[in-house]
């Protein structure tokens, strides 16, 4: 999967959630996650991990 398509499922899960918020309990920088969200970087795999978990979802989805 793409940055892009990666960054429009991540904003579709947060949802009215803050970015700094979802940042915080993902243990990584909110600038982070802003960039995942705008497509300009892809998480490690990691990352998918704690976004899997986070939301409740399969790693596979991150792909």
């Amino acid at each position: 999967m793409n940055a892009e398509a990666i960054g429009k499922r991540l904003i579709a899960l947060r949802g009215e959630k803050l970015v700094k918020d979802v940042a915080k309990a993902l243990g990584i920088s909110a600038s982070a996650l802003s960039m995942y969200e705008k497509g300009q970087r892809i998480p490690r795999d990691e990352i998918k991990i704690r976004l899997a978990r986070y939301y409740d979802r399969t790693v596979y989805f991150f792909y």
